[in-house]
């Protein structure tokens, strides 16, 4: 069975994943593992939406993400051209595929990590802070793009505020490029955290799109920073 059929799209991924029946991973402690690592393995265990994206045929439980902000603000639908930035392992671009798969789509998705190819999809395997990265994805977009996805995160050093930096400043990047590559009346999704660097990122969305609003998806971990911002209406 291919992937794309594996994967169900939107109809029955976002029935109530934590109601679904699985028995508890307990880990133990072993001399090799800190305290923390090991509940942090139990945690991503018994996470009910990693279960549920190996159920249901996601590379990522990030997926669930997408899928829960499409219901909430209906980006996605048949034909649409697509661009996903920071896509491995590609569980949004499994979403993205299967929802606007339909003559006259297109799909790129690009990542510094390989990643094992969908079907319809165009994959670039690239830094996005690469000078040149912007212009090889024009490219293979050849025209216009009617959502800009982004749910890049640079590796952390440990220390929030350098930290808070480089994500907010990766995020204006793709912001930025939003802006150059959309066509009137496009969508940008974006990971957001809070934390005094944003300000530039807001200025720029609202001036340039009809509504920006925050969302926090179910399957974002309750305990993570991370949110998102859902800019709709690009006015050019």
């Amino acid at each position: 069975m291919s992937e794309s059929k594996k994967t169900g799209g939107k109809k029955g991924a976002l029935g109530d994943i934590a109601s679904r029946r699985r028995k508890t991973v307990r880990v133990k402690a072993k001399s090799r593992r800190s305290e923390s690592s090991r509940q942090w393995l139990q945690r991503h265990l018994n996470d009910p939406y990693v279960a549920a994206a190996q159920e249901d045929g996601y590379r990522s439980r990030a997926a669930y993400k997408l899928l829960q902000l499409d219901e909430k603000f209906k980006l996605l639908k048949p034909g649409l051209r697509v661009l996903d930035l920071g896509a491995a392992p590609g569980g949004w671009t499994q979403v993205t595929a299967k929802v606007i798969a339909k003559q006259g789509s297109k799909l790129v998705a690009i990542d510094l990590l390989p990643m094992m190819p969908i079907e319809g999809v165009e994959i670039l395997q690239m830094d996005f802070t690469d000078e040149d990265a912007p212009d090889r994805l024009k490219k293979l977009m050849g025209g216009p793009a009617d959502l800009v996805l982004s749910d890049m995160a640079p590796n952390t050093t440990g220390h929030p505020g350098t930290d808070h930096i480089r994500i907010m400043a990766l995020t204006e990047m793709a912001a930025d490029f939003a802006v150059d590559i959309l066509a009137p009346g496009g969508a940008f999704v974006c990971k957001f955290f809070q934390g005094g660097a944003e300000r530039e990122v807001l200025n720029l969305l609202k001036r340039h799109f009809a509504k920006t609003r925050h969302a926090k998806p179910p399957a974002s971990r309750a305990e993570s920073s991370e949110t998102y911002l859902v800019a709709q209406g690009f006015r050019p």
